[in-house]
């Protein structure tokens, strides 16, 4: 099972993820990133580290977050792969513990 990168990345985009991913499995979106399943390995170094708790095992995932493993799965076959940590969106602390963020995803490619 793939990890899956749920709505509360979006606005943030911290990329600590990224570092971690021994296989270079994340797409960067303009408001948000997501992995690939196809290249996700399970190895779960991803999860601790995200600082919004957007990461899930696909098993694991709550039901209000379902949606994402579509959209994680769609959205990195159109987005550029991510390889390096940058810097997180500059209102990402304010939008950080937000709910309800799916309406403001930006699916347009970086």
């Amino acid at each position: 099972m793939a990890y899956v990168v749920s709505e509360r990345c979006i606005n943030c985009k911290f990329t600590s993820c990224v570092q971690v991913c021994p296989v270079d499995c994340f797409h960067e979106g303009p408001n948000c990133v997501v992995i690939d399943p196809d290249v996700c390995i399970s190895c779960g170094a991803c999860e601790p580290v995200c600082p919004t708790n957007a990461i899930f095992e696909q098993e694991d995932l709550p039901a209000e977050f379902k949606v994402s493993i579509k959209l994680n799965d769609d959205l990195s076959k159109i987005w550029p792969s991510i390889t390096e940590t940058k810097e997180a969106l500059p209102e990402a602390e304010k939008w950080k513990r937000a709910t309800g963020k799916l309406q403001y995803l930006d699916k347009k490619a970086a």
